[in-house]
């Protein structure tokens, strides 16, 4: 799945190009921390982990302009830190993020905490709350969420 057509990528950070790395983090910060004012430590050591997978669409140039990463969690995989730059939102490139992750690892049961007002477009992957809404550290609301598959 290293980059399964011209746009939609996916690497493990020892693999990343620096170049690549540090885009993927300005774009979250951008998005996170600049847009929705969520003051937290977004490296958070997990990026590196040898589990972790790292996917993003790029634009022509080869920039991410959307990203998330897939965290191994030993009996499921975590997808978080789902992220599109502003000026590329409307096309679908989250969307293409979550059906790439479907197709590697939706066999096995896919956890993450989606923002409340997510938690239908999460639906629509076959998502379905798994707890009660909370707060992050940041006063988000957020809400579990989890979709069946195989036992890993």
């Amino acid at each position: 799945m290293d980059q399964p057509d011209d746009d939609l990528r996916a690497q493990r950070f020892a693999d990343l190009d620096p170049l690549v790395a540090y885009r993927l983090w300005a774009l979250r910060s951008r998005v996170f921390v600049i847009e929705q004012k969520a003051l937290y430590l977004d490296l958070d050591g997990r990026d590196t982990e040898p589990g972790t997978w790292h996917l993003w669409c790029a634009d022509g140039d080869g920039a991410p302009v959307a990203t998330l990463r897939v965290l191994d969690d030993g009996a499921v995989w975590r997808v978080g830190r789902v992220a599109t730059d502003a000026a590329h939102r409307g096309r679908g490139l989250a969307g293409r993020l979550m059906r790439g992750v479907l197709e590697r690892w939706g066999s096995g049961p896919v956890v993450l905490d989606a923002q409340v007002y997510l938690r239908d477009w999460y639906a629509g992957f076959g998502f379905v709350e798994s707890g009660p809404v909370f707060e992050d550290e940041d006063g988000i609301p957020h809400v579990p969420m989890r979709r069946e598959g195989a036992a890993r």
